[in-house]
């Protein structure tokens, strides 16, 4: 880009259309040329001139930005400039019909081609010293065609494995960041449910969302946990010991069983706070066959499964406690 005597945007003329298609006046043919030329000069700038909205004379954005970083004002009539606007679509039509040569010229790309096509021919010139190649000794990295004479593959992928290695370890601290987010609005949600459930005795509103705040995130921890099969009933733990149940009482912990209904899960991992149907095993024998209409979850790692009533609506009372069952097996859990 040139400059005038008074410091304005001129044109220096590196680049001629080689010709064009259609017949205009002389000057409006010599505006064309000129503002051609600026865009024309750098790729970043191909089909984007602008306007001043007030007097409408217009420039390419490299030479206007250059130009009102130094000092707000058209450079033709010295008018306040405080904003830019895309010049008229004809004038953007014109520009486009015009016939150029390939910047990689230079390179023996001989391709004649409209200026709208320039930046998509660019892209997948074989004569564009930029073009990104995949290197053929091995290491499979893709490098500039230009760069790829003088490629070190060793310092190349020392390099790719040194970004790797960043992105592991800002991937660790976004996690770990999460992980306390997370952790501190668990933390916030227990104290609201805890309030929530000394409230409910005193308004049934209150309580009617606690008991479905209840049973949303029941169902969300029971989807959470993988459908079991039981194959051996027979090797049923009915009246586990302490330690046992301490045990599966952790499990379900870690599983992420909602704190306030674990106590609630593990009374009922006894005979003696089983449903009528459960309870002796005279009754666990006659109702063997309905067994097998259980949709039971494992707790993980552990040869136990919970059965949960909102997983099982159709079975009948006697087989079934509020929130669940917690069954213990000494083995034949799949």
């Amino acid at each position: 880009m040139g400059t005038s005597a008074d410091n304005s945007p001129g044109w220096v003329h590196t680049h001629t259309p080689t010709h064009t298609s259609y017949l205009l006046p002389d000057y409006i043919i010599l505006f064309i040329l000129l503002l051609y030329n600026n865009i024309t000069s750098s790729q970043e700038n191909t089909n984007c001139p602008f306007t001043a909205p007030a007097c409408e004379h217009a420039f390419c954005s490299a030479c206007i930005q250059e130009w009102i970083s130094r000092q707000p004002t058209c450079p033709v009539d010295r008018q306040s400039l405080t904003q830019l606007r895309p010049v008229p679509r004809i004038l953007k039509n014109l520009l486009s019909r015009l016939n150029i040569t390939c910047e990689n010229s230079v390179y023996g790309c001989q391709a004649v081609l409209k200026l709208d096509a320039l930046s998509s021919h660019l892209t997948e010139c074989q004569h564009n010293p930029k073009k990104p190649v995949l290197c053929d000794q091995g290491c499979g990295m893709v490098t500039p065609m230009d760069e790829l004479q003088g490629h070190n593959c060793i310092h190349g992928l020392r390099s790719l494995i040194d970004k790797q290695q960043q992105k592991i370890q800002d991937f660790q601290q976004e996690i770990g960041d999460q992980r306390t987010q997370i952790n501190e609005l668990k933390r916030e949600l227990c104290m609201m449910k805890s309030i929530l459930i000394a409230m409910r005795g005193t308004n049934p509103a209150v309580r009617a969302m606690a008991e479905e705040m209840d049973r949303t995130e029941l169902a969300r921890w029971s989807n959470s946990l993988a459908r079991a099969r039981v194959t051996r009933w027979g090797s049923m733990i009915s009246t586990p010991d302490a330690l046992l149940q301490a045990t599966i009482k952790r499990s379900l912990a870690d599983s992420g069983c909602p704190l306030h209904i674990i106590d609630d899960l593990m009374e009922k991992c006894h005979e003696r706070s089983w449903p009528p149907g459960l309870r002796s095993l005279e009754t666990r024998q006659n109702n063997r066959r309905q067994y097998e209409g259980y949709v039971c979850k494992r707790i993980p790692g552990k040869q136990a499964v919970v059965i949960l009533h909102c997983d099982n609506p159709h079975c009948n009372i006697d087989m079934m406690a509020q929130p669940g069952l917690v069954l213990i097996f000494a083995h034949g859990i799949e």
